[in-house]
């Protein structure tokens, strides 16, 4: 059995405004949700890191290969009536939020579409939960917020209005980012921006990989 629920995917609601986004909060099942959590990579630091830069376990590896695959793609491009089969991607994952994160932003123009897939517990603190906003200059002028609990997915197409951010919160808050890119060169940069940041916090010892998943 799969470890998406694509019915859950075809049946996520599309908004149009603020700007294209859609949330599906059981795109994962609890069951299998808990046991991607259970193989999340344990990161001790707060950026985004490639996959390659940690030590995931096979459950969390199985949930990769198909959001790395052609269905996942297929599935996410039919919703948002784009082409995303032809288009580089580029995968990165994140286990700690940073009191300083969540500040509003669009996301850069390199990307096209973007996936958050939470693996957290159930969410009861304030920060940390994703807001739709109408602007960039207020996070209390949401159109939706989202909890990152674990299963939960939020998909949205970047454009020069894509404002999203939270409020404060520190400590662990787990999920995985696809990111469906402008070009090849463009996926191709970012990755190397985020490789080249792995290494450099492996050689500050804030990347440990002997604390990672065993």
């Amino acid at each position: 059995m799969p470890l998406i629920n694509f019915a859950a995917l075809a049946r996520a609601p599309l908004a149009r405004e603020p700007f294209t986004f859609t949330v599906a909060p059981d795109l994962i099942s609890p069951d299998a949700a808990a046991a991607i959590r259970a193989d999340f990579p344990v990161i001790a630091d707060s950026g985004l890191l490639p996959v390659e830069a940690t030590r995931p376990g096979p459950k969390f590896l199985e949930f990769l290969k198909e959001v790395d695959g052609p269905d996942f793609a297929r599935g996410l491009g039919e919703k948002f009536g784009v082409d995303l089969m032809h288009r580089s991607k580029m995968i990165t994952v994140r286990g700690r939020c940073a009191a300083k994160d969540g500040r509003i932003h669009t996301d850069s123009r390199a990307k096209f579409v973007t996936v958050l897939i939470y693996f957290n517990e159930p969410w009861e603190a304030q920060g940390g939960r994703l807001r739709i906003l109408r602007s960039a200059t207020d996070l209390n002028d949401a159109i939706a917020e989202v909890p990152p609990e674990a299963g939960t997915m939020i998909a949205f197409r970047r454009s020069d209005n894509s404002f999203h951010g939270h409020e404060p919160y520190e400590g662990v808050r787990r999920y995985v980012m696809i990111n469906w890119m402008t070009s090849d060169l463009a996926a191709s940069r970012e990755l190397m921006r985020h490789r080249l940041s792995a290494k450099v916090k492996q050689a500050a010892g804030w990347l440990r990989p002997e604390s990672a998943h065993a």
